[in-house]
């Protein structure tokens, strides 16, 4: 179980988070969304200890890892994918799937990690991590990286940013498949109905605060008879 207790936290000033309270339960698919700004992916930062909150606590499984590390929460079981995945010179897509299940994994597991994704593993698993990859490739690839190591929190901060149509229908099947398997906490950063309509919850964040919570089913409708669902940015 995770919990946020009053996460409140500022940037220039700023009151990006508000008093944050939330408890996230095991094997349950998550999706937070909201309005440009809302502080989704501030969020999932301070989740993953990318960024610390200036007051309130978070509790993973009893144990209080507020001012843990990412290295630290990755260890305990928490994984991230980031909006913009990360390009590494000299790293092949082998190289990151060894890395991200911390073993020496061989390449008939490490293809089947990446046919999950909808890749083809003879064509990428070789591959070296650069600007030869398009975005919807890098993505796919990084949420491979997250599932190889069977995080016990998924946290995607808008995987669907930057990726084509065609990519984004291989996304939502990736969510689906996750959704159905109940393997942990996933927590998802979304604007998108068709990621959002996989959620066994939805979380609705306006100016910092939770403005409503609750079954999928309740919520969509709720946010569709609204305007939250609009592209997003970096918050």
């Amino acid at each position: 179980m995770l919990e946020l207790k009053n996460i409140s936290f500022k940037r220039d000033n700023k009151i990006i988070l508000n008093n944050i309270n939330l408890t996230l339960d095991d094997d349950k698919f998550y999706c937070i969304t909201g309005p440009n700004g809302s502080g989704k992916s501030t969020l999932a930062k301070i989740i993953m200890g990318l960024i610390i909150p200036d007051s309130g606590s978070i509790i993973y499984n009893g144990i209080d890892i507020t001012n843990l590390t990412v290295d630290e929460r990755a260890k305990l079981g928490l994984g991230f994918a980031f909006q913009n995945p990360v390009t590494f010179k000299g790293l092949t897509v082998y190289d990151l799937l060894k890395i991200a299940t911390g073993s020496e994994v061989g390449k008939k597991e490490a293809c089947d990690i990446l046919s999950k994704v909808g890749l083809c593993a003879k064509e990428y698993i070789d591959r070296e991590l650069n600007n030869s990859l398009s975005g919807g490739e890098l993505k796919r690839i990084e949420i491979a990286s997250v599932i190889a190591r069977c995080p016990s929190v998924s946290i995607f901060d808008e995987p669907e940013a930057g990726i084509d149509l065609w990519s984004f229908k291989y996304l939502t099947e990736i969510f689906k498949e996750i959704g159905l398997k109940k393997n942990g906490t996933t927590i998802v950063i979304s604007h998108q109905e068709r990621i959002l309509s996989i959620a066994d919850a939805i979380i609705l964040l306006e100016a910092g605060q939770i403005k409503e919570a609750g079954n999928k089913d309740t919520m969509l409708n709720n946010i569709l008879a609204s305007d939250c669902l609009k592209g997003g940015t970096h918050e």
